[in-house]
């Protein structure tokens, strides 16, 4: 997929299900032409939706980790591992984005420490320095995906504050749809 280009300031992409849909098909064809997953493993939250797209694509088992962040400039923490079942089998571990690396490099240590026969990362969006072993689209924007935009807030469906405030920011074009 293209890069796009962003100015000095980080720019903000908000991304429309159409897109998203291109994305994951991108990033199983990508995958799908090195390297054979028995198991695409989703890195909660995020990581589960393309995880799950991808592993359709690519016909074979899907299952999860949690990793999280209290802070986005905290550390992330592992709440939930991968099973068991992951040992001796080849695994791709899927995220949505991929800046600093720190989530991905965690759940890979995580996985490695279940000895699969072959591990290998995958993202939706790399957005930052770290490289992952696949990407379908790379740009130097803060993403926006399609079900992170909204949250329930007393009651009531908003955009979420920090989102909020990034689009306030920015005089940006309609979400991204497939070219």
């Amino acid at each position: 997929m293209r890069r796009i280009p962003t100015d000095a300031a980080r720019g903000v992409m908000q991304v429309d299900w159409a897109f998203f849909g291109e994305v994951c098909r991108a990033l199983a064809l990508r995958v799908g032409r090195e390297f054979e997953p028995e198991v695409v493993l989703g890195v909660a939250k995020a990581g589960v939706i393309p995880g799950v797209v991808v592993a359709s694509i690519l016909q074979c088992d899907f299952t999860s980790m949690v990793v999280t962040r209290r802070d986005e400039d905290e550390e992330p923490v592992v709440v939930s591992g991968p099973p068991s079942s992951i040992r001796g089998r080849r695994v791709l571990i899927v995220d949505e984005t991929c800046d600093t690396g720190s989530t991905l490099r965690l759940a890979l240590n995580e996985v490695r420490s279940s000895y699969p026969a072959d591990v290998r990362t995958a993202v939706s969006f790399r957005t930052g320095p770290y490289a992952p072993d696949f990407f379908a689209f790379e740009t130097e924007s803060r993403i926006i995906l399609p079900w992170d935009r909204e949250i329930m807030q007393d009651g009531e469906i908003i955009v979420r504050p920090d989102y909020a405030a990034w689009l306030s920011a920015a005089e940006l074009p309609p979400p991204v749809e497939p070219s």
